[in-house]
């Protein structure tokens, strides 16, 4: 998680991690109906749709497998840490969970694992649970190359496990890249890139998840427009509880949708998905809010997902597909505060989230 500080300071202190800024608000634009759809068979016969069963062996195509994008709006699924390195066994009792229990369709991986094989164990518990994955390339906050070493790693993964391509939707740059400056826009775009084309035989897009912030306001006039236009679908980052206008969740929607509609705006008709979304049940002295009126606790937590399922129609009409969207994060374990279970493994409040409408 990023580390927030309600303190306001100049452009030159984003190169800080330890340093951030609320969104700005621009005017509400206006949603359009996008109408396109990619080819796919329908729910439940494509991947990962909720009832499909997964084939006996490897298919030989991709050909009608992944669903289309106009079925993946509301929740999707978990943001789900692996910074514990997690054993093939739990991998496969927790994304089960994700699946069985919330009707999950999808995990987004955060933090890192740089254990050998870990991506392999990835593609095995998602494979036997019938999941997707985001899968992530890791740069994290210390200023090293460490990323470079996990990206050759997971595009090799990607090309030598034969399941890998059936379960990764996506390949991610993060997490928030642009806004902790990690890599300057121009070098950001050649990764990805270099990515599209790596990956262009397996089918797997590419993206950066990061905050409307850093694409619109930070890296306004250095490429960060620019970067959006590289991606292939769009990982929002949403997280209105850092918004100097915050106070509870139930009155968060305009902020959500200040940030939706610039994605909307300037994401050229691509896929969007709310992909580090959520409201800490808690504060800690790495997160705290830009505004005095913002309440963490349990109730608001709970309260913002059940404001996410009231505009599931809304969502659901945005261009590209609709939005999906994915809680972050799936235990307290991983990010306190910000889990649906607590650190003793029970849930915090009762989560059964639309999946359509």
């Amino acid at each position: 998680m990023i580390v927030f500080t309600a303190v306001f300071v100049s452009i030159l202190a984003f190169h800080s991690r330890n340093l951030a800024n609320a969104h700005p608000m621009e005017p509400t634009r206006t949603v359009h109906i996008d109408t396109r759809r990619p080819a796919a068979n329908p729910p439940p016969n494509c991947f990962p749709a909720i009832g499909f069963t997964m084939p006996s062996a490897v298919p030989t195509s991709l050909s009608n497998w992944w669903c289309a994008y106009d079925t993946e709006y509301a929740f999707v699924g978990f943001s789900y840490e692996v910074t514990e390195c997690q054993s093939l066994t739990k991998l496969r009792t927790e994304f089960n969970d994700i699946k069985t229990r919330f009707k999950g369709r999808y995990v987004r991986l955060y933090g890192f694992c740089d254990r050998a094989g870990f991506y392999n164990d990835i593609v095995d518990a998602a494979w036997g649970a019938g999941i997707g994955v985001q899968a992530l390339i890791w740069f994290g906050f210390d200023g090293d190359d460490k990323w470079i070493g996990r990206r050759n790693t997971l595009l090799g993964t990607l090309h030598s496990n034969p399941k890998a391509k059936f379960v990764t939707r996506v390949l991610q740059f993060g997490s928030e890249p642009l806004f902790d400056w990690v890599l300057d826009p121009p070098d950001l775009i050649t990764q990805v890139k270099a990515a599209k084309t790596n990956l262009s035989s397996l089918q797997i897009p590419v993206t950066v998840s990061d905050l409307a912030y850093s694409f619109r306001d930070l890296h306004a006039k250095d490429g960060g427009p620019d970067v959006l236009k590289a991606i292939d679908m769009i990982d929002a980052h949403i997280l209105p509880f850092f918004s100097t206008k915050a106070s509870i969740a139930n009155n968060s929607w305009p902020i959500v949708l200040d940030d939706l509609n610039y994605f909307i705006s300037s994401g050229q008709g691509k896929k969007i998905y709310f992909s580090q979304n959520g409201w800490p049940s808690v504060t800690s002295s790495g997160v705290q809010p830009n505004s005095p009126s913002a309440v963490a606790n349990v109730q608001n937590e709970k309260d913002y997902y059940a404001l996410l399922d009231k505009h599931c129609a809304d969502l659901k009409a945005v261009p590209g597909g609709g939005v999906g969207w994915f809680a972050h994060i799936y235990s307290d374990n991983q990010e306190p505060g910000y889990g649906i279970y607590n650190t003793g493994g029970t849930l915090k409040f009762p989560f059964a989230p639309k999946t359509s409408c």
